[in-house]
């Protein structure tokens, strides 16, 4: 008779559980469809009056569709990342940092111009290398460097910076959102968690950083600078370079 109520118990404590497993998967995905179908609807309107030739593509209606690409390409990349980080698929090889700084800076210097922020990156020696996943690894310092973007005050200042000693290799994104709220910064990395007035994104995109720096034998840190910005620093082990 034991037995028999135990039973039941788990069996209905297991299908309750695949409920609840159904419905946060169902509200995921609705909040990924809402973000994707805004940033397609903004992207669609300013290429219809881009389309007129009434407006010249370097104006604001162009900056208009060059933030919804950039939106897309960062949500699409941020998903994948996870997908990966969930499913346990990993490659990791030798990342020549200074190639990956130049790639990241691309797309991040576009992202600046059209929010109209300053964006500097500093340069690092050819000779930095460290031993990652590189899409993960570019997926968490482009999500860092869209928080700071989103969050930092209009024409401000955000930073990309390389650190290296003879054992690690810090990568830091610095902003100028006026410093973190009242409340423990470890919070920032839990799933689906926002802070500030702007609510758009899913708020994965530090907790697939926390995930990334795990996987990639790394850690992440968080310096609040009180009434001025944050810097967020990806630590990672410095490896020896290939010709070595």
């Amino acid at each position: 008779m034991l037995n028999l109520c135990l039973d039941d118990a788990i069996a209905e404590a297991v299908t309750e559980y695949g409920k609840l497993r159904e419905h946060e998967g169902t509200e995921r995905l609705g909040r990924l469809a809402h973000e994707l179908r805004n940033l397609l609807t903004s992207g669609s309107l300013a290429y219809d009056v881009l389309k007129k030739g009434k407006v010249g593509i370097s104006g604001s209606t162009g900056a208009v569709l060059a933030r919804s690409l950039e939106g897309l390409r960062a949500l699409i990349d941020r998903e994948l990342a996870e997908v990966r980080l969930g499913a346990g698929v990993h490659h990791r090889e030798a990342v020549v940092v200074r190639d990956f700084i130049e790639d990241v800076e691309v797309a991040a210097t576009m992202d600046a111009n059209a929010r109209g922020l300053h964006f500097s990156v500093t340069s690092v020696a050819n000779d930095v290398v460290v031993l990652a996943d590189r899409p993960i690894l570019s997926s968490m310092v482009a999500n860092l460097l869209q928080n700071a973007f989103k969050f930092t005050r209009a024409g401000g200042q955000v930073s990309l910076r390389v650190n290296a000693t003879a054992e690690r290799v810090l990568i830091d994104v610095e902003d100028q959102c006026g410093g973190l709220p009242a409340g423990k910064t470890e919070e920032l990395f839990r799933s689906f968690e926002r802070r500030g007035s702007d609510r758009t994104g899913l708020g994965l995109g530090l907790a697939i950083c926390l995930s990334g720096a795990r996987l990639n034998d790394a850690e992440i840190h968080v310096l609040n600078q009180s009434g001025a910005g944050c810097v967020f620093t990806v630590d990672l082990p410095r490896q020896p370079t290939p010709s070595a």
